[in-house]
């Protein structure tokens, strides 16, 4: 049976990055290297939408979070996070972990953080960085980050932004919203395996890490700019997943950032229309463009649909995390992914639902998503 990967990470990989990655491993301290560590390094200020340095470490993009917190904050300093979901609770546990006290503005999952709260906040308070997602990957929500940076550019304050999921999928200027940290890793919008995380930092940022205090070693933002100046890296890199990323990195650049948002959204709206043409209920009030959240009808719990999902038809799609587990599903439309993916997504659930009990019209969803993509 062909399997479908529609999951909002890891995300289907296109053959000729696949092929990339399968040529014999080279030396990373060499000038055949450094070229494509220097290449690498300006096609992801393009991604970001940024002229500052976008720094790349051998990790989850879990791991370029919490290097954030590491350099970033210090013993005394007071953060400020979002808790949207489980990757907005994932920030607050790093800063815990790390000691740095912290206040939570609490989200209602499927909501989207209000920034006039924020404002409120940040007005009472003098706090060293605010951290927040731009899709929320757990429930599909989407945050106003442009807005939240016309609040934070006035202040002190780190304006810190995960955009794991987001990056390549909703539009995103780094620069322009005035974002000091933005995190990103490989397995989302940048179409290959997971192992690579991504930090870019403002000048703000740059000055702050200056006078952190806070352990680290590998994940050094000191050790990691010293080198990005060379075209290098302090450690040994991911060797053949960066040459990987330098072939999705000129895919993406051929096609355009701008056109690749547009057909991100094009397959999400598609997608929406199709599954409430079927009945069900939406989850995220602001939805995201790389992942589309939807309530799992009464009595079946979502688990039981995405098990079918995958082991009858194929189809890989999530389910909720931690308390939404049973609660609702997710489709990815994020990456290497076409609208005959997304009509094949929307049969596979269509044939799902019906075998599980729901009252579905087979083929209403497909068609609903065959109008919108041709038109």
């Amino acid at each position: 049976m062909k399997k479908y990967l529609m999951t909002p990470g890891p995300t289907t990989i296109p053959e000729d990055v696949l092929l990339e990655m399968a040529k014999p491993i080279i030396h990373h301290r060499t000038g055949e290297y450094q070229e494509i560590i220097k290449r690498v390094s300006e096609d992801l200020k393009y991604i970001f939408q940024t002229q500052n340095p976008v720094l790349m470490f051998a990790s989850s993009g879990t791991g370029g979070m919490e290097a954030s917190v590491c350099n970033l904050l210090s013993q005394s300093d007071i953060a400020l996070v979002v808790e949207s979901g489980k990757f907005g609770e994932r920030w607050g546990e790093i800063c815990k972990a790390y000691k740095i006290q912290t206040e939570i503005i609490k989200v209602e999952p499927g909501d989207s953080v209000s920034p006039l709260e924020i404002k409120e906040r940040l007005s009472k308070k003098k706090f060293s960085a605010l951290f927040t997602t731009l899709c929320e990957t757990s429930t599909g929500a989407l945050t106003d980050i442009e807005a939240i940076g016309e609040i934070t550019k006035k202040l002190d304050t780190l304006f810190v932004v995960d955009a794991i999921s987001g990056l390549c999928a909703d539009e995103f200027l780094q620069d322009s919203w005035k974002v000091d940290v933005c995190v990103s890793s490989s397995q989302k919008g940048l179409m290959l395996p997971p192992g690579l995380s991504f930090v870019s930092l403002s000048k703000k940022a740059q000055e702050k890490i200056e006078k952190g205090d806070l352990p680290k070693y590998y994940f050094s933002f000191k050790k990691a700019l010293k080198a990005y100046e060379n075209n290098d890296t302090p450690f040994t890199p991911a060797i053949s997943l960066v040459r990987g990323l330098a072939t999705a990195l000129s895919k993406i650049r051929k096609e355009g950032i701008e056109n690749i948002i547009k057909r991100h959204k094009r397959l999400a709206e598609a997608t929406r229309n199709a599954v409430s043409a079927l009945g069900l209920t939406l989850f995220a009030k602001n939805p995201s463009n790389a992942v589309t959240s939807v309530l799992a009808p009464d009595g079946i719990p979502a688990k039981n649909i995405t098990s079918r999902i995958k082991n009858t038809y194929g189809v890989n799609i999530a389910k909720g995390q931690g308390k939404l587990e049973d609660v609702i599903f997710r489709i990815a439309h994020l990456g290497y992914v076409d609208k005959f993916d997304i009509i094949t997504t929307i049969s596979a659930l269509e044939m799902t639902l019906s075998d599980l009990g729901f009252p579905v019209k087979l083929g209403l969803g497909v068609g609903e998503i065959e109008k919108a993509l041709k038109e």
